[in-house]
């Protein structure tokens, strides 16, 4: 059964194995932002206040460079942008481990933070580009894996460096973005435009005249599909602000202690998990995992407005982390088996922006929601916003079976005609 799991990612490209390695590699070094607030405020001194709003701001940061680095990886090559970017992103690091100029840090902080918001895109086209269709669901899911495999161990240096020895917390980070940097240099090639045709697979994936806003128009299902995917968003964003208020409200001074078990529960299951979810489950089209997902996350964080058991808190986080295992395999397949070979990198920025946006709203409109009505009532909240959620998803799989079914009629009848 277990080597069946792992050949679940047999048989892909050389290139993305490198990819996966890359991957693991840089997010094992990414030390600087998981510890920004406490470097602000214990290193340099900033009060909790504006600490929040540096983060806040290198956190919205990201969302117009990510377009930026969408348009131009379509326009001047998946690999040069993401070298460009990810270079940016590690040399405005170095300056941090020597200066002492708190304003000046974070300006390179924020020029940091700017330039990594543009490596996501390209690094998924370049991913897109080298599958075929039935590859796509492991490729992303190996991509997955080396995220969490990275982010698992990386913090755990990270936290020594900080303590003892801070300058090389920066340059730890640099260097493994150019260890990263250097392995896809080497071995992945620049996808040139005429050469985009042969990664050309389905009548979605053709190439398309004209800006993004056309080319979305042309595909309503991708329209309605980021907008459900908000939802989702908005949900898988409670587990870090509505579920620690929800730990404290019942276990009280122990509810932050029994929060972070959860959240290395949450880890742990990616790592276990990802490969045996993603086995059992590349059999179904995207949609179908998404929809699935959306009822993990009903179950997981629906439950919550009605237990105050810790052994039910751990099992709410299973089967939510199951959801988010389903969502993240699955979101890049969809949209790359839709978008046009042209535009792949520009809708996979528009990915994160509805992601973003969903979690922007799930801080927001959750926080008054809480106030207003009160923390018993947003689990029943994200229950209903599953359904929603779920019936969005499946309508828009619903709705494209019908539209291919249309398809085969009518070359059916030309065809017929021709003869």
């Amino acid at each position: 059964m277990k080597l069946k799991m792992i050949d679940t990612y047999r048989g892909l490209p050389r290139n993305m194995y490198i990819m996966f390695g890359a991957t693991v590699i840089n997010r094992f070094g990414d030390f600087v932002m998981p510890f920004l607030t406490m470097y602000l405020t214990i290193k340099i001194g900033l009060s909790i206040e504006v600490a929040g709003i540096i983060v806040t701001v290198c956190s919205l940061i990201g969302i117009p460079s990510s377009l930026i680095g969408g348009k131009l990886a379509d326009e001047i090559g998946r690999k040069r942008t993401y070298m460009i970017a990810q270079a940016g992103a590690a040399l405005a690091l170095v300056p941090c481990a020597f200066l002492t100029n708190p304003a000046v840090i974070v300006v390179f902080l924020m020029l940091s933070t700017f330039f990594h918001g543009a490596v996501r895109p390209p690094m998924n086209a370049i991913i897109t580009d080298m599958l075929s269709p039935e590859q796509r669901q492991s490729g992303f899911s190996l991509q997955y894996l080396g995220i969490n495999i990275g982010v698992a161990l990386g913090p755990i240096v990270a936290g020594f460096l900080f303590k003892n020895l801070l300058p090389l917390l920066f340059i730890g980070d640099a260097l493994t973005s150019f260890i990263a940097m250097f392995l896809i240099w080497r071995n992945v090639k620049e996808v040139k435009a005429d050469e985009l045709k042969k990664t050309v697979y389905t009548e979605q994936e053709k190439e398309e005249k004209g800006n993004v806003l056309t080319a979305l128009l042309k595909r309503p299902q991708i329209t309605f599909f980021l907008l459900t995917y908000i939802i989702y968003s908005f949900i898988y964003t409670q587990h870090r602000f509505s579920l620690p208020l929800t730990a404290e409200a019942i276990f009280g001074e122990s509810g932050a202690s029994k929060f972070g078990i959860l959240m290395s529960i949450n880890a742990f299951t990616v790592l276990f998990c990802t490969v045996g979810v993603t086995s059992l489950t590349k059999r179904f089209r995207p949609l179908i995992n998404i929809t699935i997902a959306g009822i993990f996350y009903a179950m997981g964080f629906g439950m919550l407005g009605f237990v105050n058991s810790y052994p039910f808190f751990i099992m709410s986080t299973v089967i939510w982390t199951i959801g988010e295992i389903l969502v993240v395999t699955n979101f890049g397949v969809y949209l790359a088996d839709n978008s046009p070979s042209n535009f792949r990198a520009r809708f996979n920025a528009i990915g994160s922006l509805s992601w973003s946006i969903g979690a922007a709203l799930g801080t927001s409109i959750a926080g008054k929601f809480i106030e207003e009505i009160g923390l018993n009532y947003i689990w029943p909240l994200t229950f209903i916003l599953s359904l929603i959620g779920i019936a969005g998803m499946y309508s828009i799989y619903i709705n494209g079976l019908r539209r291919r079914a249309k398809n085969i009629e009518t070359e059916e009848i030309e065809q017929e005609i021709a003869s």
